[in-house]
């Protein structure tokens, strides 16, 4: 008889309170929150050109900013209030606190180590929570990246050929 594996135990997970707190929580986003968009947004129309959800592999740990603009090295992340423990809107849950105490405090931990290896790399982070108002969240990004690009082209000229007349971007005459 061959021996048996040895199992992984597996860690206590918490039991949702009701079918609406599961689906509530299922439908949770990693990327592309309300927020995140929104900023996204808002940078597109000043002309700003960035990466989404950007994989930068240092050599102390792996990040994911929200935005990244990688040619100046400024990484944004728009934390969610109760995900990352905001101090003014944050809440602990009632419901299962053993498992999600420890849980939001690692968050916060990953996300200080996070900071902490893009800053010995050389890159500057911007931290924004969800509640600021979008004004101030594009201001802190504008002052952190600088102007916009200058790669931010108008659309295309396409010279005369073979006797064809030239299309001209709109507004270059």
């Amino acid at each position: 008889m061959a021996p048996e594996k040895a199992s992984k135990p597996s860690k206590p997970y918490p039991y949702p309170l009701n079918a609406g707190r599961s689906a509530n929580m299922k439908g949770n986003r990693r990327t592309d929150t309300k927020p995140e968009i929104a900023l996204r947004t808002a940078l597109h129309a000043l002309g700003y050109r960035y990466r989404k959800d950007f994989r930068i592999d240092l050599p102390a740990r792996r990040v994911r900013p929200d935005i990244a603009f990688t040619r100046r090295k400024v990484a944004v992340f728009v934390d969610g209030c109760f995900w990352h423990a905001c101090p003014e809107h944050g809440t602990q849950p009632k419901n299962n606190e053993w498992y999600w105490s420890p849980k939001l405090a690692r968050n916060v931990e990953r996300d200080r180590a996070a900071d902490e290896a893009l800053t010995g790399a050389g890159w500057t982070v911007v931290r924004l929570w969800e509640h600021v108002p979008m004004a101030d969240a594009v201001a802190a990004v504008v002052k952190a990246v600088g102007a916009p690009s200058a790669q931010a082209k108008p659309a295309a000229t396409i010279n005369s050929h073979a006797g064809l007349p030239a299309i001209h971007a709109p507004g270059t005459g």
